[in-house]
Order: structure tokens, then C-alpha cells, then sequence
């Protein structure tokens, strides 16, 4: 697992990678009030990935430390950390 940040100014917390080259883009914002700026995040990242060089993530995802796991109607993923087990 590792962070992205990139010349442009947009970063990611976490980028998680199978063998296979598929990954999956996760912000995590613990505190309450955050997930709106953790999507506009995640929308940036995506729209900026040059797909001549490399694929778009398989999910784009927001971990958050408290409230109910969900999909948003843009297909980002919310994951509370409750539903993780943890």
C-alpha cells in the first residue's frame, strides 16, 4: 500500500495493487464532515490518469471512522471502519 501525490497537486491517501495490476484508490477522512472534499479527491485523481499509460482505478473509495458503509450514486465507495471489524 502506498500514497500518491503527483506535480499537479493531486493525491490519493492510499492505493492498494493485486499482482494482476488492478488497484483501488481509498481517502480516509476519521473525522466527521469530510467525505464531500475525500470525493472531490478521488474525482480529480481519476479524471487525471493518462489511460494510454495505465488503466482507471477498479474503485475509488472513502474510509471513515464513523456512520454507515454505502455506494454514493457516483460510484464511490464509503466504508465505515465499523463494518471493517475494526
Amino acid at each position: 500500500m502506498v500514497h500518491y501525490n503527483d506535480t499537479y497537486g493531486y493525491k490519493v491517501d492510499a492505493i492498494v495493487q493485486k499482482r494482476n495490476g488492478d488497484y483501488a484508490a481509498f481517502e480516509i477522512k476519521l473525522g466527521v464532515g469530510y467525505i464531500e472534499e475525500a470525493a472531490a479527491n478521488l474525482k480529480k485523481f481519476a479524471a487525471n490518469i493518462d489511460l494510454e499509460k495505465m488503466e482507471s482505478p477498479k474503485s475509488l473509495n472513502i474510509i471513515t471512522g464513523t456512520g454507515m458503509s454505502y455506494s454514493r450514486p457516483d460510484g464511490i465507495n464509503v466504508i465505515s471502519l465499523a463494518s471493517l471489524g475494526v
